[in-house]
């Protein structure tokens, strides 16, 4: 099994999942795997953001190993740096072509990991399900790269006969998610912070989210695959989240809880392209293969700050100043404004 984006949070957690199923897994990421130490799986170092032709065995003239289906994780995945920075949105569908080629050339079936970006934002819509997403709202460049991929997957399905699942993924969090300075993702920040006895903003304090803690997310992850290489499902597109909405603020009173300190938070207006309210409707995974989340975010925080503590205890350097980011591309309340 070939998984992009293998030196990722979901990457590296699905990857030990799947070599712990007895699968043989090879990962393909840009960057090296910053969490494992010695073999635990084979991995390639390749950008598949450049125009690559593929071909039977491979992208770009690089050789893989055989493989029988491909989960395809890697992305540039961070909103507001993609509002900043649009051109790496269309390296995003770049690197889902390159995969999508690969996959229709040797008939391989792909397991894609989309978002709930796709969605828009709260005002479009009164629920969640899964036919409820329409490109007319997309939010940021980053969720269009995503809509686009989606589109790609459906046309090579239809035009190719290419079986694929597409699951939209919501603000998943735990274990190696803290890779701070190169990604500074939202509760691992709020975690390094909070631990420093530093201030934390946070933008949008009415946003309410759905956090899917990482084994919850894998192990939906898995069971797609499984049926997938089944037969007894195919061809859908699946939301994966916890169900349940919370604030910012939620999460970050329990962080403080679990370490026993009060957090410093100052709040601001949420940065354009950031959608402000999700909580998913999940029944589809459910009826599809019996999937049911297990980690509401009161055990889910607590788990990550030990994780966290856990790894900085044993990597003291990253104990160091994160430089903020500021308001990036600028606050989605002045967008709002000029509309």
């Amino acid at each position: 099994m070939l998984v992009t984006g293998s030196s990722g949070q979901i990457g590296t957690n699905l990857a030990l999942r799947l070599r712990g199923d007895g699968h043989d897994v090879f990962g393909i990421d840009k960057r090296q795997n910053m969490w494992l130490e010695g073999d635990e799986f084979r991995y390639l170092l390749q950008d598949l953001s450049g125009h690559y032709p593929a071909f039977p065995g491979g992208i770009g003239g690089v050789e893989y190993p055989d493989t029988d289906l491909v989960v395809h994780l890697a992305a540039h995945a961070k909103v507001h740096q993609l509002v900043a920075e649009p051109h790496r949105a269309l390296e995003n569908l770049m690197m889902t072509f390159n995969v999508l080629e690969f996959c229709r050339q040797g008939s391989i079936p792909i397991v894609f990991s989309s978002t709930r970006e796709v969605y828009g934002d709260v005002h479009r819509f009164e629920g969640y399900a899964e036919a409820t997403a329409d490109f007319a709202f997309t939010e940021s460049p980053y969720s269009a790269s995503k809509i686009a991929s989606e589109a790609f997957i459906y046309a090579y399905a239809r035009c190719y006969g290419l079986n694929y699942l597409a699951f939209r993924f919501s603000n998943v969090y735990g274990r190696y998610d803290n890779d701070l300075h190169r990604m500074t993702r939202v509760l691992p920040l709020f975690i390094h912070r909070i631990a420093r006895a530093e201030p934390i903003v946070i933008y949008g304090p009415e946003k309410v989210l759905d956090f899917t803690y990482v084994d919850d997310c894998v192990d939906g992850i898995a069971r797609g695959i499984e049926a997938l290489a089944e037969g007894r499902v195919a061809n859908e597109t699946i939301n994966l989240a916890y169900g349940e909405g919370n604030t910012l603020v939620r999460a970050a009173e329990l962080i403080g809880a679990a370490l026993d300190l009060e957090p410093q938070i100052e709040t601001a207006p949420a940065r354009l392209g950031e959608v402000t309210r999700y909580v998913a409707d999940i029944s589809k995974a459910r009826d599809l293969f019996g999937w049911e989340p297990q980690t509401p975010l009161d055990a889910g925080i607590p788990a990550s700050v030990a994780w966290f503590l856990e790894h900085r205890a044993a990597h003291p350097g990253e104990d160091r100043l994160v430089e903020s980011e500021g308001a990036g591309a600028g606050w989605k309340t002045l967008a709002v404004d000029r509309a």
